[in-house]
């Protein structure tokens, strides 16, 4: 059975990128860190599929990630990309399995810049049957060993590789997923659970205060800060004993069932408006240009998931449909006739 809870975590997390990226409005990250959230939702889904299918469970990951991200990439932006002049340059194949950043020039440098977190996305699910049992092992080192690298790396400006970087920034959350999905949060109490998010929210907060990014407190430019605060809300968020009850909802169906179409549309259609708005010399800023740019991203992205969202129920092995979550009516056989007793009659009525 679903847990509805976790389908309205990831599902708020996708509203608030798109929001976020639409509006640069800083105080978003700190009020839903969404992409610690989300490493840490998949992390938990991830643990569940190796426990339930072994290593094949990396297959049956990357089977539902890479097809959305080859249709828009190699499918559209590589060969929109070399009409437009660029060279082709064996590192575009990448956007087969970015483990790399792939190469990506013009309109495109912007319009696939989000994809570092299917890089990420990647390199986890990859690592996840090593790192699993050791974590079973030894969680708690475990659990510290990112935090640590990431806490060496920003302390003494170390220069790595941006893939060592991100797994230091997020792969705690990717951990406290696997905690979660082996209970390891619930059986903590409630006084436990507040003191250790108190313990890493309020130095985070003195963090992120002192150490302001070139957007203000925005997570995104401030990875120690970046890391405690959104650790702290992962606690609460998956750890709490008794999580709220969710209803069933079909905006709710609808956005975990085309999360990963959304994450991927939503930029290009941005960039996309952005560009119009600009060469007309329309609003972008203020309420005015924030609201007509929302509502003209938000109509694009449902026509979009109306006709390439099917990818996602094909790469999951769905009945594809145009919009998930439609109750299909179950045909009713008219009851069979009987030419017996009079008894039998009435036993078959009483069925109806």
């Amino acid at each position: 059975m679903r847990n509805r809870y976790l389908d309205l975590l990831r599902a708020v997390a996708t509203v608030r990128v798109v929001v976020y990226h639409l509006t640069g409005w800083a105080a978003l990250t700190i009020v839903f860190p969404a992409m610690s959230v989300m490493f840490a939702l998949a992390g938990s889904l991830m643990a569940a599929s190796l426990d339930r299918f072994g290593v094949w469970a990396v297959e049956r990951r990357l089977r539902r990630l890479l097809p959305s991200l080859w249709f828009l990439a190699l499918g559209i932006g590589v060969p929109a990309m070399l009409i437009a002049g660029t060279s082709f340059d064996v590192h575009l194949l990448l956007w087969g399995f970015p483990l790399v950043d792939p190469e990506a020039t013009g309109w495109w440098m912007a319009a696939l810049s989000h994809a570092w977190y299917l890089r990420d996305f990647l390199w986890f699910v990859l690592l996840s049957p090593l790192v699993l049992p050791a974590f079973r092992r030894m969680p708690v080192v475990s659990l510290f060993l990112p935090f640590a690298g990431l806490l060496a790396i920003e302390i003494f400006d170390l220069k790595l590789h941006v893939v060592a970087h991100d797994m230091a920034l997020y792969g705690g959350a990717w951990l406290l997923g696997f905690a979660h999905h082996d209970g390891m949060l619930r059986k903590l109490s409630r006084a436990t659970l507040v003191k250790l998010a108190a313990g890493l929210a309020i130095p985070g907060a003195i963090w992120i205060a002192t150490h302001p990014g070139p957007r203000g407190y925005d997570l995104n430019d401030n990875p120690i800060g970046n890391v405690l605060w959104s650790t702290a809300f992962i606690l609460i968020a998956l750890g709490w004993p008794t999580p709220p009850v969710v209803r069933e909802s079909r905006m709710l169906t609808v956005l975990n069932a085309r999360a990963l179409s959304i994450y991927l549309w939503h930029i290009p259609l941005i960039v996309a408006v952005n560009q119009v708005a600009l060469d007309h010399h329309l609003p972008v800023r203020g309420w005015i240009g924030i609201g007509w740019r929302m509502a003209v991203v938000f109509a694009l992205l449902f026509v979009v998931i109306m006709l390439v969202g099917w990818i996602e129920d094909v790469a999951a092995g769905r009945r594809a449909t145009l919009l998930p979550g439609r109750k299909v009516p179950v045909p009713v056989s008219p009851a069979p006739a009987f030419s017996g007793s009079t008894g039998d009659r009435e036993v078959a009525g009483a069925g109806t």
